[in-house]
């Protein structure tokens, strides 16, 4: 990396995700979902007919479930309008399935993550990297100690083509099916790229394998799929990045992730989202979890006009753990809806679901969450907590928890604060040397380092510069 790129990694975050390339694909779409655009997509990916059949039984969901425009308090989601959205765009570059050296990518694509800091990151704290630049891995790269150990990193197409099997058992049929909602079957019909994680039996991945998703050209719909299976007694760490340039046309972002847990098997999913404001993102997350096994799920979503993002883990075996911690920001003319979903279908489960957000100039953060009891389910337990940062009266934070208990030997609560920044708080930081932007910046510091502490150093930093650059008006 040049003197130029590590001065800008290391001084103007804004600057790494603000600029955007002159769009040079191989292939695009048309506009619009139709059965055409959804055979040209697998026909151009010389996918296998099941998969082929699999999209097509999902754009017929799709176009025959209702948006959901009628929850309480949901962003509006009215500017979208799926006929203008160019659902797949295949970069220009000779290697389909991503190229194993930097220096073998067209010198735009290079750019772009050189900027995003991805060629560091890999080399300093990473198992492996994977790069989707629109709708196609552009970059793959797993270290040879682990693919000795039957480790399996590579994107999605790939996974299709080489993995079949297990990709075919475990696509969108237990974790999540087209029909769970609408932008499910949406996905389901028009995904492309993302990441396939296989760790084995008694495998510990010791360090992150990390995926980073860039929208690059104005009016697209990005729809990577993650799936991530993780044996008995394994674990692993997944990372992913997400940004887009801002645009003067909105952009659909829904990806789809699915994690299946093993028995005793730990997996941690943490992502950082710093999309566009003109950037609606409508994601679907779900992991499914065995006896005894833990899944853990860290995210910051921020930068988006609109999110709705409920990740959601069905606890399924006696034992089985899963840790939800997120933030939200939402500044001028944004509505960010996260929460969390969980399921215990088992006995002696348990949950913790830590929600933090932060709103200002009018933005809107909302915490939509569920925790169902199954009958059956006893001696398990969920603790919920949402606190709510606002930095004036115009901003709003609500908070809509549903618990649905069918159990009666369960332990559950929830706890709910929404406050001010104190003006104490900040003459107090003040008087000890610094300015107001810098004491308001600490408390919110403070505040965010539940999440923070649970990233690598390298994304909690990021998380802080993204945040500070949020409070000053500077992104969107």
């Amino acid at each position: 990396m040049s003197s130029d790129q590590d001065h800008l990694k290391e001084t103007d975050t804004e600057a790494r995700f603000e600029f955007k390339k002159e769009e040079n694909s191989a292939f695009k779409s048309e506009k619009g979902l139709t059965e055409e655009t959804i055979r040209v997509i697998s026909e151009d990916k010389d996918e296998p007919e099941w998969m082929l059949e699999r999209r097509l039984r999902a754009l017929k969901q799709f176009q025959e479930m209702p948006m959901p425009d009628d929850w309480p308090g949901a962003p509006d989601l009215s500017e979208v309008d799926f006929d203008e959205i160019v659902p797949y765009i295949r970069p220009d570059i000779e290697t389909r399935g991503g190229a194993e050296n930097w220096e073998d990518l067209p010198e735009e694509i290079q750019d772009t993550f050189d900027k995003l800091g991805i060629p560091e990151a890999e080399k300093n704290a990473l198992s492996g990297v994977g790069a989707q630049y629109e709708s196609e891995i552009v970059y793959q790269n797993m270290q040879e100690r682990w693919e000795e150990k039957g480790v399996i990193f590579c994107d999605m197409d790939k996974a299709v083509q080489e993995h079949e099997e297990i990709v075919k058992e475990h696509f969108m049929t237990k974790c999540v099916p087209p029909s769970d909602n609408k932008f499910a079957a949406l996905h389901g019909a028009v995904w492309s790229g993302g990441s396939f994680v296989y760790v084995p039996e008694d495998t510990t991945v010791e360090m992150p394998v990390q995926a980073y998703f860039r929208m690059n050209s104005e009016g697209m719909g990005q729809f990577e799929h993650t799936l991530i299976i993780a044996e008995d007694n394994s674990e692993v760490h997944y990372i992913e990045g997400c940004s887009a340039p801002k645009y003067s046309a909105f952009n659909l972002h829904s990806g789809g992730v699915e994690v299946f847990v093993g028995e005793n098997a730990h997996v941690q999913y943490s992502t950082v989202q710093n999309w566009s404001k003109n950037t609606y993102n409508l994601n679907t997350k779900r992991a499914i979890c065995e006896a005894d096994g833990t899944m853990e799920w860290v995210s910051g979503s921020m930068g988006s006009k609109a999110t709705m993002l409920y990740p959601s883990t069905i606890l399924k075996g006696p034992g089985a753990t899963d840790n939800h911690i997120t933030i939200a920001f939402a500044g001028e003319g944004q509505n960010i809806d996260t929460g969390a979903k969980v399921y215990h279908n088992a006995p002696d489960t348990k949950s913790t679901i830590e929600s933090k957000s932060i709103s200002k100039d009018g933005g809107r953060t909302n915490y939509r969450g569920l925790v169902h009891m199954s009958d059956g389910a006893e001696n398990s337990s969920t603790s919920v907590e949402c606190d709510a940062l606002m930095f004036d009266n115009e901003s709003t934070s609500d908070t809509m928890p549903y618990m649905e208990i069918q159990e009666n030997k369960v332990d559950v609560a929830h706890e709910a604060t929404v406050g001010k920044i104190g003006d104490e708080d900040v003459f107090y930081l003040e008087t000890r040397g610094l300015d107001d932007d810098d004491a308001k910046q600490m408390i919110v510091a403070g505040f965010i380092e539940p999440i923070t502490e649970e990233l690598p150093i390298e994304y909690a930093v990021e998380l802080n510069r993204l945040i500070e650059l949020e409070m000053e008006g500077s992104l969107g």
